[in-house]
């Protein structure tokens, strides 16, 4: 795995894991932007949702369920956001696909 996140998911860099399997990691992100802040990745090297294919998307259903379950144990049931960013013009950053789960506060509109 050649992202940040594959040397997090192999263990080579620490992180404050809060929910994993055997297909899907979910992490503390260490810039938050608001006081729940996970991010929600798959375990399969997948540069973006733009590159899924048929055969991943069982795994992202998946991953939506996990953010459920967070948002759950954060008690941000009543309002949160799960946001990914496809491409570098969108502010994609790592070529890793994840999903933002934030919450803990009022968020606001988008735009």
């Amino acid at each position: 795995m050649s992202t940040v996140f594959g040397l997090i998911i192999q263990g080579k860099i620490p992180s404050k894991k809060v929910f994993e399997n055997e297909r899907i990691l979910a992490i503390e992100d260490i810039h938050p932007v608001a006081p729940v802040h996970i991010l929600i990745m798959p375990k399969k090297e997948i540069p973006d949702i733009h590159s899924l294919e048929p055969q991943d998307w069982p795994l992202v259903g998946e991953m939506m369920s996990v953010a459920q379950k967070i948002a759950e144990e954060k008690g941000i049931v009543d309002g949160y956001r799960l946001v990914t960013n496809n491409g570098p013009n969108a502010g994609q950053t790592v070529f890793h696909l994840h999903f933002h789960l934030i919450g803990g506060r009022v968020l606001g509109h988008l735009g």
